[in-house]
């Protein structure tokens, strides 16, 4: 099932057999902001509704809006691992941090079933 996109927010879309409703939050960003919807059409309705309040929101309050996804995380791993990772990233002459943006989007694309462009940064 896919999610619902609307100015850089993601929205998951649910079902509950038991309300007949579906339903749905905004991901990426902490706190919950939720909507729902007889059919997909109120749904969406719905997603844009909340992401639109949630912007006016911030504005109103002069905070600035939480961006989903911002592209830095922060990854734990054994120490194993690195020194395995930064060796290789060295020895194919990359960071490692390109290093390791290659090696999730390599296994994001192949597992969306699509072929991976290792140039598309």
């Amino acid at each position: 099932m896919k999610n619902l996109e609307y100015k850089g927010y993601t929205g998951s879309i649910e079902y509950s057999k038991e309300d007949d409703l579906l339903y749905g939050k905004v991901l990426g960003i902490n706190g919950l902001i939720s909507y729902e919807g007889k059919t997909g059409s109120e749904l969406e309705a719905g997603f844009k509704e909340v992401v639109d309040a949630y912007l006016s929101d911030c504005e109103e309050e002069g905070v600035t809006p939480e961006k989903p996804f911002k592209g830095s995380f922060n990854v734990r791993i054994s120490a194993e691992l690195h020194q395995k990772a930064a060796l290789l990233a060295m020895e194919n002459k990359m960071s490692l941090n390109n290093f390791v943006a290659e090696s999730i989007r390599e296994k994001v694309f192949r597992t969306a079933g699509k072929i991976s462009h290792p140039t598309s940064r």
